[in-house]
């Protein structure tokens, strides 16, 4: 079946308008001027030269990584890491980290109906934001087997990575990255999921630091019955660019994906762009796709961008749909805290919590629950103070 369906594929040759072709080899990825789709949100001039940096002898950090028992980690050649499967590189930055590693790729390996007692814990860290690292990670997910993917950013660092995900068939995943860099680092990265045949993923991206992180996750199916959820929340602060690019290519009948991000901004030049397209392919009947991005902008000065889009070719689909809002606070449930005898700016707090609460309810790690409810606090703590100046 999953081989009919991948002939099917081949021969319509439906291609997205909005997406390049897929492809390892740079010279298909030219080097942007800021005018291409993919690229005109993006302040080029703060990649400190990413887009033209093809090998790295830098190293990232990876003190601190947790991989429970069973689970592989194995550095291989480009060669076997590209054999593995997935989706190749979409844009310039995917291609280059992709090949610019001299060891190759890492990947990372949960056999078969594994059972995973305790997420795979990877911590990637720098202390030297002029150091510029490139690096190829896989995380291979074994045919019925359930893992939580915990990856945490920190310190400062200048990097680019290309991430691959290869789900099996009735696979349950939570892929969580949480890009808590310090306030100078540089952080692109593309992300390319493949859920098999009735498998489930749920994908969380937080992005709390970083001068500019940039991040483009890409979703494609490996068979019917995959579902996919895609879950954002970013806080960006004064002169802070936080991107987040989605493109959820339905390759195979009845398949569902559902993607909510939702952002805060604050301080002059704070600035979000959330880009959301969905694909829905000829071969692709029966699928159901809905995205949405919300925005609450906390002060003056602030600039948030949020463009959804839908292609579709097939009318024989069960559902698709988006929606995207950008404002401020919501004047009548202020006016509703405060003619309870709440104050002003705990009436502030409470909305914002209430904001990102759904969210932040979804990520099934306690203890990562209890510290995003902490970094949301002192984020709206800082912004309190600015809002009352």
């Amino acid at each position: 079946m999953v081989a009919a369906l991948q002939d099917a594929l081949e021969l319509e040759r439906v291609e997205s308008h909005l997406h390049p072709a897929p492809s390892y080899d740079l010279a298909d990825h030219p080097e942007p001027t800021g005018r291409e789709e993919i690229w005109r949100f993006t302040p080029i001039k703060r990649l400190r030269g990413l887009l033209g940096v093809t090998s790295s002898a830098d190293l990232f950090s990876v003190e601190g990584t947790d991989v429970p028992e069973g689970v592989t980690w194995t550095v291989m050649s480009h060669e076997e890491t590209r054999a593995r499967g997935g989706v190749a590189p979409m844009d310039r930055l995917g291609a280059l980290a992709a090949g610019g590693f001299p060891k190759g790729g890492e990947v990372v390996g949960v056999p078969a109906d594994t059972r995973l007692d305790r997420p795979i814990h990877v911590m990637i860290s720098g202390d030297d934001v002029a150091k510029t690292c490139l690096g190829h990670l896989v995380y291979e997910v074994g045919a019925h087997a359930r893992a939580t993917i915990i990856v945490e950013h920190r310190g400062s660092l200048t990097m680019n990575l290309f991430t691959q995900v290869l789900v099996g068939d009735g696979a349950q995943v939570d892929l969580i990255n949480v890009y808590d860099w310090a306030d100078d680092a540089v952080h692109t990265e593309q992300i390319n999921l493949t859920v098999g045949r009735d498998a489930t993923v749920r994908a969380f991206e937080i992005s709390i630091g970083g001068d500019l992180v940039r991040t483009s996750t890409n979703v494609d199916y490996a068979g019917p019955g995959g579902s996919f959820e895609g879950f954002g929340l970013y806080f960006a602060d004064a002169g802070q660019h936080i991107e987040h690019r989605l493109f959820v290519d339905h390759t195979a009948p009845k398949t569902k994906s559902r993607v909510t991000y939702k952002g805060a901004l604050q301080g002059h030049g704070a600035h979000t762009v959330w880009i959301g397209n969905v694909l829905i392919r000829k071969v692709a009947e029966g699928i159901d796709t809905y995205e949405e991005n919300r925005n609450l902008v906390l002060t003056d000065g602030c600039q948030a961008d949020s463009v959804p889009n839908l292609e579709i070719e097939t009318g024989e689909i069960e559902g698709a749909g988006h929606a995207s809002a950008t404002g401020r606070f919501d004047d009548e449930q202020l006016f509703y805290l405060r003619s309870r005898g709440i104050a002003e700016d705990e009436a502030r707090r409470l909305v914002v919590h209430g904001f990102f609460n759904d969210l932040v309810r979804k990520i099934d790690v306690p203890e990562l629950r209890e510290r995003l409810a902490a970094v949301v606090e002192a984020e709206l703590a800082r912004n309190l103070l600015t809002e009352a100046r």
